[in-house]
């Protein structure tokens, strides 16, 4: 892959030609591109707000229905769950019957999704709300990644060749403004219990303009003529042949588990951030602004990174770069998130992350298109986002399974009526055996520590190991062990911590236990 994307759709075409020569052609653009855009990013945005509508306040939806955090998290994971095997039909559905009768579809399906899942917080009495909740969420799911892969395509389709990258962020986008919506509106509307009922037929109303709109003003699935020379000439292979040209396309293959890696990582990012952060006193509130300014930085980047890649064909070196910036943000992430009162910092590692990680998501979908080419626009951007869908599962599923849930400490905000969990790893001191008596914190930074070990290889001498839990354990390590630190009122401090101590401006208070 090179930096203008070339090989792909772009190969050889050079720019656009002149409006006249263009009019000589046959080539001609039609407003009506821009009202199906407006169509396709209202249903985009709609659908990604109903997504993460309870994720902000997943701690009173949890005590309004009786509902575990457990089910409130599937309520945002059945989104990534059913969008796998629903992606595949969904880049079948779009290469057969057309853009136009798919968004219509797609419309449709969302609109009874949002309408379904309000129904438990009417005055009827339901036995099992978590089965009506489930049950219009998983409607919408079948909706996600068709309307998020549709702005490729339809860029392709509808407009000019310098229009391109900006017409699919447009599109692109409006999910992640979906998001920001669903981040700031649903903490703002619900404060108490009595307010979900209101919040849920809130977001029935984008769902059914989208709805109305699609139906009404969508009449074409492709433009009587095309844009461009490169549209002109877009044929595509059959489903599977098209399917088999992208497994064996290096490059592609290279991209889309890149690009679906990233996706996966936002996705869990949105659906856990309410969580994570509640467990340190941070508010719902202040999770919402950290989930909006995450989208805020995200869409200012991709707007700005779009004009320029419209311009350049510098697809690749744009990708490349906001990618490895965004690996160095997201470990600054998971060190901060699990600190006390650095709210400050969390909230410029947020924005960071939208600005690095978010603002090339249109960019690499445009690339997936132009290095997959003869295959089809929607088959090459469906591919990346079920890739994407499936790495989010996995992150939710394996994050929520490794927390571990333990007594509600008193800077605890969660209020779902449980012990909230425990996000970070633990720490195991193990003092060294026969000799000189030494400790070492072996880092688990993949859950709770019983049971857990990090780096710190153990063997046949056995010692007392005690966890930031305070629970001890019969372990034995090989290998010199680095000696301990401790406070001034005795207690072990983490290397770690002594590191953050330094580059964040409060001091970091001494581990419980």
């Amino acid at each position: 892959m090179d930096g203008g994307a070339g090989g792909g759709r772009g190969a050889g075409r050079g720019p656009d030609a002149p409006p006249a020569l263009g009019a000589l052609l046959g080539y001609r653009v039609y407003a009506r591109r821009w009202l199906f855009l407006l169509v396709l990013s209202l249903l985009n945005c709609s659908n990604a707000a109903l997504w993460l509508s309870f994720a902000p306040v997943a701690d009173i939806i949890a005590h309004h229905f009786v509902l575990s955090t457990e089910q409130i998290n599937w309520l945002s994971l059945i989104y990534l769950v059913v969008s796998i095997p629903s992606g595949v039909v969904a880049i079948w559905v779009l290469d057969s019957v057309g853009l136009r009768w798919a968004t219509i579809t797609c419309a449709w399906l969302n609109f009874a999704g949002s309408t379904f899942r309000a129904l438990p917080s009417l005055a009827i009495k339901i036995e099992d709300p978590f089965a009506f909740l489930m049950g219009g969420q998983s409607l919408c799911a079948l909706v996600q990644t068709m309307v998020i892969f549709s702005p490729a395509k339809l860029a392709a389709l509808w407009f000019p060749e310098h229009q391109r990258v900006t017409a699919n962020m447009i599109g692109t986008m409006s999910n992640s403004l979906g998001i920001l919506m669903a981040n700031l509106l649903s903490p703002t509307l619900v404060k108490k219990e009595k307010d979900i009922p209101w919040m849920l037929g809130i977001y029935i109303i984008p769902a059914g303009l989208a709805c109305l709109l699609a139906t009404a003003c969508l009449w074409d699935s492709v433009p009587p003529s095309p844009p461009s020379a490169g549209a002109a000439r877009c044929t595509s292979e059959r489903f599977l042949e098209g399917l088999k040209l992208l497994l064996h396309n290096r490059a592609y293959v290279t991209l889309a588990v890149c690009f679906g890696g990233g996706i996966g990582i936002f996705s869990g990012f949105l659906a856990l951030l309410e969580q994570v952060l509640c467990v340190k006193g941070y508010s719902k509130e202040f999770a919402g602004l950290c989930g909006a300014l995450f989208i805020v930085f995200g869409v200012l980047g991709a707007l700005v990174l779009s004009l320029y890649v419209d311009q350049t064909k510098q697809f690749t070196e744009a990708v490349k770069i906001g990618y490895c910036l965004t690996s160095v943000v997201c470990v600054a992430f998971a060190l901060v998130s699990q600190l006390q009162g650095q709210t400050l910092a969390l909230v410029t590692i947020c924005s960071l992350l939208g600005l690095f990680g978010l603002s090339v998501v249109p960019i690499a979908m445009e690339l997936a298109v132009e290095c997959s080419f003869p295959v089809s626009e929607g088959a090459a951007a469906g591919l990346v986002v079920v890739l994407g869908q499936a790495a989010g599962a996995l992150v939710v599923v394996l994050l929520t399974a490794l927390s571990v849930r333990r007594a509600e400490p008193s800077t605890s905000t969660c209020q779902d009526g449980q012990g909230p969990l425990d996000w970070k790893g633990e720490c195991l001191c193990c003092p060294e055996p026969p000799g000189p008596s030494e400790e070492v914190c072996a880092w688990s930074l993949t859950g709770h520590g019983g049971g857990r070990l990090g780096p710190c290889q153990l063997r046949g001498s056995a010692g007392a190991c005690v966890g930031s839990s305070g629970r001890g354990a019969s372990l034995s390590r090989a290998g010199p062990c680095l000696p301990s630190v401790h406070a001034a009122d005795g207690r072990p401090l983490r290397p770690l911590q002594l590191l953050l101590d330094a580059l964040l401006p409060h001091p970091l208070p001494a581990p419980g236990g």
